[in-house]
């Protein structure tokens, strides 16, 4: 598309030092991996047509996937016999596609991270060996049916059944009712074989829980599915977005497999036809199962981000380029960069991908240490509960950020060829898959509460402050490589609080702990009185908390990202780009403050004058960084050919 109202990017001369120097921070120790990735795919590989229609779409994601099988894509960073699991690699491979098309990163993700990783992270160590090199390579394609029409979040209410017969040896999978029907299944519709089947496991009349098992429900013959005995597959056809997907249903009719096929890392049935698991409590049990899972939710994640990035580098790139309206000086036009509400939209939502980015580094780390070394309960949880809040939080701020990148670039943003009406459509779902965003959050919140009722029985307020904050600090994976500094600013904060300047990085992250540590004080003692009425009126008590709930997972969220980024910037060793990401954490703060600005008024956290003051310092931090604009989103690391703009065409 031509656009006679356009200009080559500005400045005119950028430092290509300085946009190489803030990737290679950004990417932080994962920079090998993530570079690799973008010097070994090409826009071709990743990109598709997006006026394909959803039969050609699939198709194409189809094609696209096993010609990176055949690149060996599928197996790096996978547990295979004599390949240690490196969950950096799987998660950075996840990252390099979501670059490109959606759909083909969402593929990958069913065929490798979900169907894969439910034999890896749920199978036996023979299992593994069985199932997963096929997997990997792309010629085993299946399922992960889990969601029901009638249970999605909760998934301990699934109504499927896996009934033992020790008559056959065999597990009887069935669909008792319409609700129990799996559905939003990927690979269902139509390129699937087999289905990692989630179901209530019966044995000799005694359920024990969720468990899973492998189940072949079609066959392909001259290139044309056809459905097993007893099991029936369905389309569900056209969606809002991911089109090469090929989302479906599955209903199952007392479909018998092998008991060698109940997927039995964590509970199985012996030879002699009776029940036994390592894990005594079928509630630890079913937690620690879907907890070798969070690896998807990392993915989903990290995945989100990136499509912000994509969408903020279409639209930088683009706002260097386009002008409007006479300049002052009268000699052109001006950028549209170079109005400050054009940076007000556009250069905080760069900080914050440059703040996901850091804390997306450290939950890899944690995710990692969680696969190669013996972890604890609280270890564990912690990991799951920080995934699940980034989860939330990035997939919110990428539907947020690439509507603001669309509106931003005008009439050319809402055109198919320029790339963000697709970006939009397709990252919608992350909201909601891998877990529901509100559903997420309650559980970041309810994970700092749990277990700790008691301790706050019979305390004054002095006592529950003590007792809150050893709470935030044990429930929350706080030994992150930036935590010494962080708390070396904080004590400094609160000796000066009152005359630190808003951009002192002690006062800043000391408002974030302290917003927090207040709202689970104040959700605590609330918490504890509803706890105390009557059973029958709980749930009433309990729901009217919700609210208090989302706040404070979303305050925890915000504190870990921010020190997720002052370990970034400490780690940079670029003078140059650490004084840019000095800058941009600002940015990052100031923004975040100013949106909550009234709970800091309110709590007598900030003066109205401090207050104000946020304004006017965001306004100058957009200024300061408007001159680094196409460094910051080189930056980014989406390399300029991997767009798939046609407006950023010269």
């Amino acid at each position: 598309m031509t656009d006679t109202a356009t200009r080559p990017e500005t400045p005119a001369v950028a430092d290509p030092r300085l946009g190489e120097a803030l990737k290679v921070a950004l990417d932080g120790p994962y920079h090998p991996l993530r570079q690799k990735a973008r010097d070994t795919l090409t826009a071709a590989e990743i990109l598709r047509d997006p006026t394909l229609s959803v039969d050609e779409a699939r198709a194409w994601t189809l094609a696209a996937l096993q010609h990176l099988a055949t690149k060996g894509y599928g197996n790096t960073g996978f547990a295979l016999p004599g390949q240690a699991a490196d969950p950096a690699t799987v998660v950075t491979g996840f990252e390099a596609l979501a670059h490109g098309d959606l759909s083909l990163v969402i593929k990958v993700g069913v065929q490798y991270g979900l169907w894969g990783g439910a034999i890896e992270g749920l199978g036996t160590d023979e299992q593994v060996s069985r199932w997963l090199p096929d997997i990997l390579s792309a010629r085993h394609l299946g399922c992960f049916a889990m969601t029901e029409m009638g249970h999605g979040s909760d998934v301990a209410s699934i109504e499927t059944t896996l009934t033992y017969d020790p008559e056959t040896d065999e597990i009887v999978v069935d669909s008792p009712t319409p609700t129990a029907t799996k559905t939003y299944i990927g690979n269902a519709a139509a390129h699937g074989t087999s289905a990692a089947v989630f179901g209530q496991l019966w044995v000799d009349g005694t359920c024990h829980g969720v468990h899973c098992v492998v189940v072949p429900f079609r066959t392909v013959v001259d290139g044309t599915g056809q459905d097993l005995p007893g099991c029936t597959s369905g389309d569900n056809g056209h969606k809002g977005g991911l089109l090469g997907i090929d989302n479906g249903t599955l209903r199952f009719d007392h479909v018998r497999v092998p008991r060698a096929n109940l997927l039995s890392r964590y509970g199985g049935i012996g030879d002699d036809g009776s029940y036994s698991s390592p894990i005594s409590s079928p509630g630890k049990r079913f937690f620690t199962m879907l907890g070798t899972l969070v690896r998807g939710r990392v993915c989903v994640g990290a995945g989100a981000a990136i499509a912000g990035r994509r969408a903020l580098s279409i639209a930088t790139r683009y706002a260097l380029r386009r002008a409007q309206f006479p300049g002052p000086d009268g000699s052109g036009e001006t950028l549209l960069l170079d109005y400050r509400w054009h940076q007000r939209r556009l250069l905080p939502g760069i900080a914050k991908a440059y703040a996901f980015g850091f804390a997306n580094n450290d939950l890899i780390h944690l995710l990692a240490r969680s696969r190669s070394e013996e972890v604890d309960d609280l270890f564990q949880r912690s990991l799951e509960s920080r995934a699940a809040g980034l989860k939330a939080a990035q997939s919110r701020w990428a539907n947020d950020i690439v509507q603001v990148c669309r509106e931003a670039c005008g009439g050319a943003g809402f055109m198919t060829e320029n790339g963000l009406t697709l970006l939009r459509s397709d990252v919608d779902i992350f909201a909601t898959f891998e877990g529901d965003n509100t559903v997420l959050m309650q559980l970041v919140a309810r994970g700092l509460l749990t277990g700790y009722q008691e301790t706050w029985t019979g305390l004054d307020r002095r006592e529950t402050m003590t007792k809150t904050a050893d709470l935030v600090a044990r429930m929350v994976l706080e030994r992150t490589a930036g935590r010494g500094t962080v708390d070396a600013l904080v004590a400094r904060a609160r000796r000066v609080s009152n005359e630190a300047s808003i951009l002192d990085r002690g006062w800043q992250v000391l408002m974030f702990d302290e917003r927090e540590r207040h709202v689970l004080e104040s959700l605590a003692r609330r918490y504890q009185a509803a706890m105390r009425v009557e059973k029958a009126q709980r749930f009433a008590a309990v729901n009217e908390l919700q609210d208090h709930l989302l706040t404070l997972a979303r305050v925890h969220t915000d504190r870990l990202v921010l020190g997720s980024f002052v370990a970034g910037i400490e780690a940079c060793e670029d003078p140059a780009a650490k004084r840019v990401l000095n800058t941009l954490c600002d940015l990052y703060v100031i923004d975040n403050l100013e949106g909550d600005r009234a709970w800091f008024i309110e709590h007598g956290f900030m003066t109205q004058a401090r207050s104000k003051s946020l304004t006017k310092t965001l306004n100058r931090l957009c200024a300061e960084l408007r001159p680094e604009a196409l460094a910051l989103v080189e930056g980014l690391g989406v390399p300029a050919e991997w767009l798939g703009s046609r407006m950023l065409e010269d």
